[in-house]
């Protein structure tokens, strides 16, 4: 598997680990969805939740639906690389994949809550963390209420999380400004090219020769 930044060269690297994180109603799942159709060679992680599924989703595609007790039977077996509780569900990044993903040089995008974000960056250093904003508390507030999925409970516990949450943004790499989703998308496609070039992402050169650069 080849990647941007090492294509055509004989050294290697491990995989890119990209953390998306954003307030609920910021347009997050929408910008993931068109990053991993733009960009080649980008994995999802499919986190495991709680929750019940959304109109639309597919169980092993969008999430692993379990139940709380089979949640709960995985983090005591240390089966996440993360997890957290947000807006009463619990989500967790299962680990082996995770792994056996990065290890095989491959990239890997990971759309989780500032929690899971803070916990995984502690175990992959070079992790590269995405935070997307709304254009305005206003605009927010109007995703938030006119998708009518969420009772007015329900709307005011997202945005008091959301309160939260941003104040997380000074702990990222990047952030993006969700005022237009295709400037959006042409953002976040410009940070996975970025980083797959970084030098300091190369484990070894197997040979490179330099003077053939000259």
């Amino acid at each position: 598997m080849s990647n941007d930044g090492d294509r055509g060269f004989p050294g290697r690297r491990e995989g890119v680990v990209f953390i998306v994180s954003a307030p609920s109603g910021a347009g997050k799942t929408t910008l993931v969805t068109r990053l991993l159709k733009a960009v080649p060679d980008l994995t999802l992680s499919v986190s495991c939740t709680t929750r019940l599924p959304r109109q639309g989703e597919i169980n092993g595609r969008d999430y692993h639906f379990v139940s709380g007790e089979r949640f709960v039977i995985m983090q005591k077996r240390n089966a996440f690389a993360e997890w957290a509780e947000v807006h009463g569900s619990l989500y967790g990044t299962p680990r082996q994949p995770l792994e056996r993903i990065v290890r095989e040089g491959r990239d890997v995008l990971l759309d989780i809550d500032v929690q899971g974000a803070r916990q995984l960056r502690q175990y992959y250093r070079g992790a590269v963390a995405i935070f997307v904003l709304p254009p305005s508390w206003k605009e927010l507030r109007s995703r938030l209420t006119g998708r009518g999925t969420d009772r007015k409970d329900e709307i005011r516990r997202r945005l008091e999380n959301a309160r939260h949450e941003l104040r997380e943004l000074l702990f990222y790499d990047y952030f993006i400004l969700n005022r237009d989703i295709r400037e959006s998308l042409e953002g976040m496609k410009s940070i996975v090219r970025a980083e797959r070039l970084k030098i300091a992402r190369i484990k070894k050169w197997g040979g490179l020769s330099f003077r053939s650069l000259a």
